[in-house]
């Protein structure tokens, strides 16, 4: 995919034409508490002004994508950055001055959430422990990998085949899970308790430590990426 370079007058002319298509953060988040603040952008919202103007990103984030795509973000200074990415991918985007946004035409339209963005409210503590006897890199590595690591995060990408499970493991850290597809999983504690959760891709939910096995009860894969918050 390319994404020839524009001068910046008509850069910023198709900036205001598409820049609604994928808004680097909302006016409201979707949720937010004193460790993250996420937002799950929707192609074609409405979100006034925001990505239509100078913008920047004060936090450290953790971008989770659910589609191919990119854009160009053109910083004050003049310079220009291509950001490509793959489905599923997930990236590290470290905070960043004052820029707007170019989405090149050539960018499918998806109906559901883009992207989920997540901002680091807090510096890493290096006292965290990130992992213990039952981390899941440990008891599943073969499902359960490794995707990034460093002094705020710790991310775990969780892939299932259809009806396989990951075995009794723990988290020791608050995290975010963010579905990379469309799945039904059952979730039973060490004390024995079951829930069961349909959710959508782009759908994501906050949790603190906890212990559990998971179950893909589909007849398709299914694939997550688990956030653990270093602070």
């Amino acid at each position: 995919m390319q994404f020839p370079g524009l001068p910046a007058k008509r850069a910023f002319a198709l900036c205001l034409l598409a820049g609604a298509r994928l808004a680097a953060q909302k006016a409201q988040p979707d949720f937010e508490n004193d460790q993250a603040i996420v937002n799950a952008p929707h192609p074609g919202i409405d979100v006034p002004g925001f990505a239509r103007k100078m913008h920047d990103h004060p936090l450290n984030r953790v971008m989770v994508y659910l589609h191919p795509g990119g854009e160009l973000l053109h910083y004050r200074d003049g310079s220009t950055k291509v950001l490509k990415w793959q489905a599923g991918e997930v990236q590290w985007s470290p905070a960043s001055g004052l820029h707007f946004s170019e989405i090149p035409s050539a960018n499918p339209v998806f109906s559901g959430p883009m992207i989920v963005d997540i901002g680091i409210k807090k510096a890493g503590d290096p006292g965290k422990v990130a992992s213990a006897a039952l981390d899941p890199l440990r008891v599943d590595p073969k499902d359960c990998t490794l995707e990034l690591e460093n002094s705020q995060v710790r991310v775990i990408r969780v892939k299932l085949g259809p009806r396989r499970s990951v075995p009794l493991h723990e988290h020791v850290l608050n995290y975010l899970m963010v579905y990379i597809t469309d799945g039904n999983v059952r979730e039973t504690s060490s004390e024995g308790k079951a829930e069961v959760s349909p959710h959508k891709a782009g759908e994501f939910r906050w949790s603190g430590p906890s212990r559990q096995r998971v179950d893909n009860l589909n007849d398709k894969p299914f694939e997550a990426v688990v956030v653990e918050f270093r602070n």
